[in-house]
């Protein structure tokens, strides 16, 4: 449990923290939003944006996390949970229950989300295919 002996007040400005390429994908970019040094690591919470036309999408993995959200602000994502495809668009909020295998294979030029995992330190771990992934459509 959280207590205010191991956390701290955070407020992160828009500006404050930049854009950087340095994340999990090389084809999304990443704005740290200060919970992670806030929590002691506890929580991570984080803006993804796309940077690049999906090609291949993040392939099949799983997350070793307690907790994951995804609140997407902007544009829409296209993922695969397990077999089912689902369609995240602007103002849709997605709980990744722990360990749900996925892959987000498609998504808009102008897709944002707000990404919250605990513990910020979690692990993403390759798993094999459960079945096909439909292609991504074409920037244009």
């Amino acid at each position: 449990m959280l207590d205010g002996t191991t956390t701290r007040f955070s407020h992160v400005k828009e500006g404050q923290t930049p854009w950087r390429g340095e994340g999990l994908r090389d084809f999304f970019l990443y704005r740290d939003l200060g919970i992670e040094q806030a929590t002691a690591g506890r929580v991570l919470a984080q803006l993804v944006k796309a940077h690049e036309a999906p090609e291949k999408g993040t392939g099949w993995h799983r997350h070793e996390a307690d907790f994951h959200i995804v609140i997407m602000l902007k544009g829409w994502a296209r993922f695969m949970y397990g077999e089912q495809e689902t369609l995240v668009e602007a103002g849709d909020c997605v709980h990744q229950k722990p360990g749900i295998v996925h892959y987000l294979f498609d998504y808009s030029p102008d897709m944002e989300y707000l990404e919250i995992v605990g513990p910020s330190d979690f692990r993403t771990v390759d798993v094999d295919a459960p079945c096909a992934v439909p292609d991504p459509t074409p920037w244009t």
